[in-house]
């Protein structure tokens, strides 16, 4: 009682729970008039429903005792069993005078109809026909089972009276086969309420009575729930589905007495029927309660301090809903200069402040989770792309180790591994330049550049691939000549990159534009292709690491999407922009790149021919990798150079002080002492003081450039 009382301090909530004592005995009363009222319905429906199947009954037990009484009167007929003929012509005038039957006949003790009103063409035998086996054991009137006549053709019921002759013996049995359809004509008049089913059953179970559709059920069995019921007390209301799925009320009558027949009639009215007066007079009630109750309820709820106490509970459901995590979630309430005021002032500015600061970690783990898929994402293509490259290298290996490979076969096997190296390189060259650019590592070289020159490297080193693809290539260029001041290895980069792009997302056969426009102080350079074009969500992170379009399943393009966010970081360190545009998929794309420059004729520079070198050098190779160092000496020994191999540090520093070479090639992880110290070291050897020392490592770090400045070794 004390919990009852603590939670309910408020005004309104005690009114309400007076209104609803008040309410309640009504409402209980309601439900139990409506119970009872229901019940009374299926009382009513019961006994009415009892009253007109035991109607039905009647009349088909007055229908059998018809037939009953033609029998007696035809067993009672002199030398029935004697002329045939005779027999057959009384036989079919009664048929005549009684069209209700589709034939009567006599049968002998050994089932042989002897005489029948219709004639048939061969001799009729019943024996095995239990209406017949019946009325000679009982010596009295069967109304047998359902049978279809096999001379008739039609759907009856077999009534049977036996001929007694001296000594109260059976010498024949005479039958009248009642058609079904004129069984009961009580019943087609019967109005009953839709989906409601009328019938009568045999002893077996068989249907020779049924309303609605009675040809389609004669000698049909009835379903086991059904056939049970039969079985049970006649007068005892029961509850079925039938096999339409419908639920009915069913009772159930015998057709006649004394037994007069086998016979249980059925008739079955849906519940719903039963119950939808009631249930409507229920929902009425129900209705008139439920706005009664409402109406109580609405007005208890104004009575308290509505002004007060609704913005205090808003204020509390707002509270609620921000702990829950609904940050978006505001009181609603104007803002006044009452505390009330106040306090939702203060609430919403938290939830504003809550909210703001969700977004932006929402959009922060969305970023990382983008990136850290964009990585799984990399490192498979990475995988699958330095992979490519190993088997052919490999099994070119294989072919020249085996020794047995044809000069022919050699010099191709060379090819192919020469070409899946260089493949290999673009690859690791692309990530390297990715890396140095991230880590703004990059240092451009500035000279004022022809653009024609530019334009022309970057053809030249993507002809290869356009060829092979057997694209059509275009190039415009300005009548006035355009220069811009930047590194010229690098601008050939970009282009080279975006015309592989483009090469690479062409279908064979398609056409890849090259023009260049001055204007101005700005030099655009725009490739145009009729490839596979882009969609508005590609377009708008084409630019960023790991980036592609999707490919076949063989990802024959290859490629680990770095070529476009390298040109992006590229023209940027430039000073320009470049940008992407596409009508959609398969309709080609454009990309524009905008570099700062200005028109004129570049002045010729002096270039000095590169002095080729007449003479060998002596080489010193030190890396820890046997495979490596062997690799570099086989490939500069073809060059015509003497190269000598070291593996550590140690060894290093006596080859040179024997051989003096004038180049060495120093891994920087080696076992003994680091690269660094080994430069050191040589530098401080008379032999090897002036020589040119190469670092050659995989090592990409900010640190390593500064630290190979000092020791002497150049990248």
């Amino acid at each position: 009682m004390a919990f009852l009382l603590f939670q309910l301090n408020s005004l309104r909530s005690r009114l309400i729970l007076l209104v609803a004592l008040a309410i309640a005995p009504i409402a209980v009363m309601t439900v139990i008039g409506g119970v009872r009222e229901r019940e009374h319905a299926i009382e009513v429906a019961e006994e009415n429903l009892q009253r007109l199947t035991n109607l039905a009954a009647a009349n088909e037990a007055q229908s059998i005792e018809g037939a009953r009484q033609i029998l007696r009167d035809v067993a009672s007929i002199p030398d029935l069993t004697g002329d045939q003929q005779h027999c057959s012509r009384l036989l079919a005038n009664l048929q005549q005078q009684n069209p209700d039957y589709a034939n009567f006949g006599l049968i002998q003790l050994n089932g042989d109809v002897t005489c029948s009103a219709i004639p048939s063409v061969t001799l009729i035998n019943l024996a095995d026909r239990s209406h017949f086996r019946r009325a000679v054991h009982l010596r009295r009137f069967v109304a047998g089972g359902y049978v279809f006549g096999r001379v008739i053709q039609k759907h009856t019921v077999n009534l049977t009276y036996p001929l007694l002759g001296e000594g109260n013996q059976v010498k024949a049995v005479v039958f009248a086969a009642l058609d079904l359809t004129k069984l009961d004509r009580f019943v087609a008049e019967i109005k009953l309420p839709p989906n409601s089913l009328l019938l009568t059953a045999d002893s077996e179970g068989r249907i020779i009575s049924r309303k609605p559709n009675p040809e389609q059920w004669f000698g049909q069995m009835v379903w086991p729930e059904m056939r049970s019921a039969m079985a049970g007390e006649p007068g005892k209301p029961v509850l079925l589905t039938g096999p339409d799925g419908i639920e009915r009320l069913h009772r159930f009558a015998r057709v006649g007495n004394n037994g007069l027949s086998d016979y249980t009639v059925t008739i079955g009215i849906p519940v719903e029927d039963v119950t939808a007066v009631a249930r409507h007079d229920q929902r009425l009630d129900l209705l008139a309660l439920a706005a009664t109750l409402a109406l109580a309820l609405l007005a208890a709820w104004f009575v308290g301090d509505v002004l007060v106490l609704r913005r205090v509970k808003r204020l509390a459901i707002t509270a609620n809903r921000i702990a829950s995590g609904t940050l978006e979630a505001r009181s609603g309430i104007s803002y006044g200069n009452e505390e009330i005021s106040e306090l939702a002032r203060a609430l919403d500015a938290m939830a504003a402040a809550l909210q703001d600061k969700e977004l932006q970690h929402l959009n922060a783990e969305r970023l990382l989770r983008l990136a850290d898929q964009r990585k799984d994402e990399f490192l498979a293509m990475l995988a699958h792309e330095l992979r490519n490259p190993l088997a052919p290298i490999s099994a070119g290996a294989q072919l020249l180790q085996s020794g047995h490979a044809s000069a022919g076969a050699v010099e191709r096997t060379a090819a192919i591994i020469v070409r899946q190296v260089n493949h290999m390189t673009r690859l690791v060259d692309d990530l390297l330049d990715v890396s140095r650019v991230t880590r703004g590592l990059v240092t451009l070289t500035r000279v004022q550049l022809n653009v024609a020159d530019i334009v022309a490297d970057a053809i030249e080193q993507a002809d290869p691939m356009i060829r092979s693809r057997q694209h059509k290539f275009e190039l415009s260029l300005p009548e006035v000549p355009q220069q811009v001041t930047g590194d010229h290895k690098r601008l050939v980069q970009v282009l080279v990159n975006v015309l592989n792009n483009a090469a690479k997302y062409t279908p064979a056969g398609g056409t890849i534009k090259l023009a260049v426009r001055g204007g101005g102080s700005l030099v655009r350079l725009v490739v145009s292709d009729t490839g596979i074009g882009m969609t508005p969500e590609l377009r708008g992170r084409v630019f960023e690491l790991f980036a592609q379009a999707d490919r076949n399943s063989d990802r024959s393009q290859g490629g680990l999407g770095l070529g476009l966010a390298l040109v992006k970081s590229l023209v940027e360190l430039h000073g320009g922009t470049v940008a992407v545009d596409s009508e959609g998929e398969h309709k080609g794309s454009t990309f524009t790149i905008t570099l700062p420059g200005t028109p004129g004729q570049l002045a010729q520079a002096a270039n000095a021919a590169a002095e080729q070198s007449g003479f060998k050098l002596r080489v010193l190779v030190v890396d820890d990798n046997v495979d490596a160092a062997q690799t570099l000496q086989l490939l500069l020994g073809a060059s015509g150079h003497q190269v000598i191999v070291a593996h550590t540090a140690l060894e290093a520093l006596e080859m040179a002080q024997a051989s003096a070479p004038q180049l060495c090639l120093l891994d920087i992880g080696l076992p003994d002492i680091s690269g660094y110290d080994l430069a050191r070291s040589l530098r401080a050897l008379p032999a090897t003081a002036k020589a040119m020392l190469v670092a050659v490592t995989g090592y990409g770090r900010r640190a390593d450039p500064r630290r190979a400045g000092p020791a002497g070794v150049g990248e």
